[in-house]
């Protein structure tokens, strides 16, 4: 076990911890999505005895958006178009096209050299808004072919082949030639207004296209995702980082049972920097968060161990994409026991981690 005390009243020491790539920085770009699940593949090709690959975050991304797109005309508009997605949707990229390596498509034009999708965002929206809002009786066939002009001009087109290790592979053979199964992948949950032990879209935003979770009570959600990591597996995380005690400089996020509004002005800032009394999770206080938006699904991170502190505490291990600077844990994140289960929306795990009683159900 290792012990990490970079922060000023924390001493984490690791509990387990599973092999891992890089952070990386996701920049000026709502694609946590993306880069979160594929460093989740990077690991899982680790666990299995592999190098893995430098993924491309930006060949799922420019994949997703013809998707997004088509179901957002479709639903005349009357849906979400956003940068935001899920875990489950760069599945569906594994699925139906394949990967790249980071090197045969960066996503960067030239001279640029760190993701920034604020123009490309804003003028994708503009694109599908004037479509839908035509008033024309029946649309042309060619905005397909204009979403994908503005697509290729801020990320680049996708090449058919590409070089990987002196071989040629398409996206498709690149996928297969990994040895990773998308069916092996699941997605868990735990809220109350669906029944336990069956499966159901999560009404957030971002899941436009209506990925399936299946719902657990929190103390086995919690269980099962410690058994994984415990068991070498690591965990896509999918939750709320709204909370005033997420604090991504320090490297914490805890579930304080002192509210922010009674705090004096040094008890706020000084959050994070230590260990305090929290918030005893229960099913409801985890539901309530959920139904007045007090939980929100705002990000996802890829967990990648446990850790404890000098109290005993149990911490969720989380890597981030936003880079390593700015953060005293080198772009990691201890997620409090009570914070994951207040504020995580949903988790992906390898159903090879799952109790065989709970696999068998799913």
């Amino acid at each position: 076990m290792s012990t990490t005390d970079k922060s000023e009243g924390f001493a984490f020491q690791d509990i387990k911890r599973v092999a891992v790539t890089p952070v990386k920085n996701q920049a000026n770009t709502s694609t946590c999505w993306s880069f979160a699940t594929l460093s989740f593949f990077e690991s899982e090709l680790l666990r299995l005895g592999k190098q893995p690959p430098n993924f491309s975050e930006m060949y799922v991304v420019r994949m997703t958006y013809p998707r997004k797109a088509e179901h957002y005309v479709r639903m005349h508009g009357r849906s979400v178009f956003s940068a935001g997605s899920l875990a489950g949707d760069v599945l569906k990229v594994v699925k139906e096209f394949g990967l790249m390596s980071n090197g045969a498509y960066t996503g960067l034009f030239a001279g640029q050299s760190k993701h920034d999708h604020s123009e490309m965002d804003a003028l994708l929206k503009a694109a599908l808004d004037s479509i839908v809002s035509s008033k024309k009786k029946k649309l042309s066939s060619a905005w397909r072919n204009a979403l994908a002009g503005i697509l290729d001009a801020y990320l680049g087109a996708p090449p058919s082949e590409f070089v990987h290790e002196n071989k040629t592979y398409t996206p498709r053979s690149f996928a297969d030639s990994l040895g990773l199964n998308v069916d092996d992948y699941v997605e868990l949950t735990s809220y109350l207004h669906h029944p336990f032990y069956s499966s159901f879209a999560v009404e957030v935003p971002d899941n436009w296209s209506n990925n399936s979770y299946y719902n657990l009570p929190i103390d086995e959600f919690t269980t099962v995702t410690k058994s994984a990591i415990e068991a070498g597996y690591s965990v896509v995380w999918d939750g709320d980082i709204t909370e005033t005690s997420f604090r991504h400089k320090k490297g914490v996020a805890l579930m304080p049972v002192k509210q922010w509004e009674n705090r004096t002005s040094a008890e706020k800032s000084s959050i994070g920097d230590q260990p305090e009394e929290e918030v005893k999770t229960t099913q409801e206080f985890r539901q309530e968060c959920f139904d007045n938006y007090a939980s929100t699904d705002d990000h996802l991170m890829h967990i990648i161990g446990l850790a404890k502190d000098k109290n005993g505490t149990l911490y969720f291990i989380a890597k981030n994409s936003w880079g390593e600077m700015d953060n005293k844990f080198d772009g990691l994140l201890y997620l409090s026991e009570q914070y994951f289960r207040a504020k995580t929306v949903s988790v992906m795990i390898n159903r090879n981690a799952l109790p065989k009683a709970l696999a068998a159900k799913i």
